[in-house]
């Protein structure tokens, strides 16, 4: 019995670590953003670790399909046990101090491929904690399922194949695209509520200034406010999330007037998504300049969105020789349309037809 309950947990662990990691080795750079959310002010606080996300993002993925391997196989069972202990360690701390804390709502487990709440992914992670700890405890019953020399080729193979893996989507775009800007998706009708759909519970929350202390107060205690208190600010707190479609906050502003009910009306639009044009990657910006003189002799409509300010805008436009009107859209909902900086998407009538990362312009079909 005792062996039957090993051999399961092997599986179902190493099953279930591969896929994980795979989802995210799909696309790296989505969970790269995520580690920076962790590193935030807000969260952890450790900004000097968020130039650094990318890389470690791709270290932790390649890590966890390779360890999911490892345990499948039986290399070295003791290394791989511990590691595998020491991550879901790592993991379950995370997961409970955004759950607890409420500062991240979806850990990035499984991508953009399932989300999970935050107390959901503690959960998980609990729940895999257990089966490593058994792991722990039975080490000795985790051996080689093939010889040392096949086993060590398989182990080298994951490892030639999740570098390669990586440095492909990195370059290009994901294999799989799990977002809900995904090709053929319309834009206008991921923005819709459906009719009935649960609506959010939100309580007003009003901060006075009493005695010198800011403190909060309900709607309903705003009679028992104190005499002299000074009003501070107001916020909102949810009490219960209502219905959220695939795609929100999502803008395209210029000069303080949202124009996306009018573009995305356009039969033939042309984007260039660029979250932050400070960041841009220079020699994909130098590309732009010949697709617009292609797209525009082809009757489409040419426009930048970025979430960067009228003078980063501004100097883009001459320095790339872009004549085109950028327009305004939040950061975080850019970086969800595409993960590469610029990158073009291709709209018609609303729906998007294509995406194309700045390394791939000759596959552009306009």
């Amino acid at each position: 019995m005792k062996n039957i309950i090993t051999q399961f947990s092997r599986l179902f662990v190493g099953v279930l670590f591969i896929i994980s990691g795979l989802i995210k080795l799909n696309d790296p750079v989505g969970f790269s953003y995520k580690l920076a959310e962790y590193f935030s002010e807000p969260v952890f606080n450790m900004p000097f670790l968020e130039p650094l996300a990318l890389g470690l993002a791709i270290f932790l993925v390649i890590l966890e399909v390779v360890l999911g391997v490892m345990l499948l196989v039986g290399y070295k069972s003791k290394l791989t046990i511990w590691a595998l202990l020491l991550l879901i360690v790592f993991f379950t701390f995370l997961t409970f101090y955004s759950a607890y804390f409420d500062v991240v709502k979806d850990c990035g487990c499984f991508g953009d491929a399932l989300h999970l709440t935050p107390w959901q992914s503690f959960t998980k992670d609990v729940v895999l904690l257990f089966f490593i700890l058994i792991l722990f405890i039975n080490k000795k019953l985790v051996r080689p399922l093939f010889s040392k020399l096949v086993t060590n080729i398989i182990t080298l193979v994951s490892i030639i194949l999740c570098v390669f893996m990586a440095v492909w989507v990195i370059n290009h775009n994901p294999i799989k695209d799990f977002r809900p800007y995904k090709v053929g998706t319309n834009i206008e009708k991921g923005m819709e509520i459906p009719e009935g759909a649960p609506k959010s519970v939100v309580e007003m929350i009003f901060i006075y200034k009493v005695n010198g202390v800011d403190k909060e107060f309900t709607e309903k205690d705003l009679m028992n406010i104190p005499e002299g208190a000074v009003f501070v600010d107001r916020k909102d707190k949810v009490i219960t999330e209502g219905y959220i479609p695939p795609i929100h906050d999502f803008t395209m502003t210029k000069d303080d007037s949202d124009y996306k009910e009018e573009l995305l009306k356009e039969p033939k639009l042309l984007i260039y998504v660029t979250y932050d044009l400070n960041l841009s990657n220079p020699e994909g910006m130098k590309k732009l300049t010949k697709v617009t003189a292609d797209a525009k002799a082809k009757g489409y409509k040419v426009i930048g969105m970025t979430a960067s300010g009228a003078d980063e805008i501004a100097k883009a436009k001459k320095d790339y020789a872009l004549d085109i009107d950028f327009y305004f859209c939040d950061g975080t909902a850019l970086k969800t349309v595409e993960r590469a900086n610029p990158s073009i998407v291709v709209v018609h009538d609303g729906t998007i037809a294509q995406k194309v990362h700045y390394n791939d312009v000759d596959d552009l079909k306009l």
